[in-house]
Formats: structure tokens, sequence, C-alpha cells
């Protein structure tokens, strides 16, 4: 998924005993970004009825996932999600993903308006960009390791609660696993142990 990670990424399902997801032997989902990253390109506008025509055209190619984009970034995505889920098919709707982080830290689940706005979009999926990179924490979220550890937590457990379908974009995860490899996993079991769907591992500058 997005959060940096190039488009189409493949997200493999837990090998986590008691918590399997089978996808059939050999067989990928593909997760398309095409309207949040692809749309992020040099000289690319994507107007609000291109994004429901290529999404549309991209569960017609067979998608497993679409994102749609952040609802809580812009009027255009804000105005998509409300769109999407009266204009496009339902089995489209379905798996239209909304882009979006984990709480800000210090803040309850609950009352994190970004979070709000991920419910808010209606989407049946939310996939969230997490940090596994411990210098990511230390410099760019600027809060304690334990405290990225709970935020994690926090917002995939209210998400599942809510009964949407769940992905954690571990950001910077290969950088995050060679720096401190305990770390970087300790940010997984976080997701797992709220109860997360998918854990694509993120590569996000190639590193």
């Amino acid at each position: 998924p997005g959060g940096g990670g190039g488009g189409g990424d493949v997200a493999y399902p837990l090998n986590i005993p008691g918590q399997q997801r089978k996808v059939g032997e050999g067989k990928y989902l593909l997760y398309d970004t095409t309207l949040r990253d692809g749309a992020q390109g040099e000289g690319m506008s994507l107007s609000c009825d291109d994004k429901l025509r290529i999404a549309a055209r991209l569960h017609t190619f067979g998608a497993h996932y679409i994102e749609g984009g952040w609802p809580g970034s812009n009027p255009k995505d804000a105005e998509f999600f409300r769109r999407a889920q009266e204009e496009l098919p339902p089995a489209a709707w379905a798996k239209v993903a909304a882009f979006g982080s984990t709480r800000y830290k210090g803040k309850k689940v609950e009352e994190d308006a970004q979070v709000q706005m991920l419910v808010d979009s209606n989407a049946k999926v939310v996939t969230l960009v997490g940090k596994a990179w411990d210098l990511h924490v230390d410099v760019v979220l600027e809060t304690s390791r334990e405290e990225n550890i709970a935020m994690i937590l926090d917002t995939v457990r209210y998400l599942k609660g809510l009964g949407r379908e769940v992905m954690l974009d571990a950001e910077h995860y290969f950088d995050g696993v060679k720096a401190n490899h305990d770390y970087a996993l300790e940010c997984l079991g976080a997701a797992v142990d709220g109860g997360v769907d998918w854990l694509p591992p993120c590569g996000t500058n190639g590193g």
C-alpha cells in the first residue's frame, strides 16, 4: 500500500497460528495505489469524476483492493468517498480502501479527527500508515517508541471494533528491520494484537 510505497504492492496473509488467511497456493492480492500515489506524480491531476472512472476500471481489471485516497487530506478525496459508495458497483466499493495514519501521539483514538474522517468515509477497508523504523519514531513523530506501539495498537483495535478490514502499511519497514530488527517486529506485533487483517511490509524508499 501507500505511505510512499509503490503502486500495486503485494499484501501477504498473516502466517500466525490461528490467524492464517488462505488465499490459495501461489496466489497474491493486488492492492492498487493509482488514485493516491499515482495521483501525486508530476503533472498528474485527477478530478473526482476521473477517480471514479479509474476505480471502476480497476475493479473491471480485477484489482483486489483500490486505494481511494486520504479522506482527511483534501476536499476532493472526501468527495470521492461520498460519491463512490453510491456510484461504484457494490463489489467495487467493498474493496475501496481509505488511507490514513495511526492516531496522533498523546491523543485518544476516538478523539482523533483524522481517524474519525476514516470512519466517516464509510469505507469498509482502512489502510493505516504506521512507523516501523525507530529513527522516524524518534525524529519525525518525536515521541517515545512505547507511544508509537500504543498508537498502532489503539488505532487498529478501534477500527476493527467498528467492523473495518484493516491493513497496517508498515512504513520504511525494511530500513527499520536493518536498524532495529526487534523494534520493527514489535510494531507489527502491536497491529496483530489489535486484530489487523493484513501486514504489508512497505519499502517506501526502496531501501
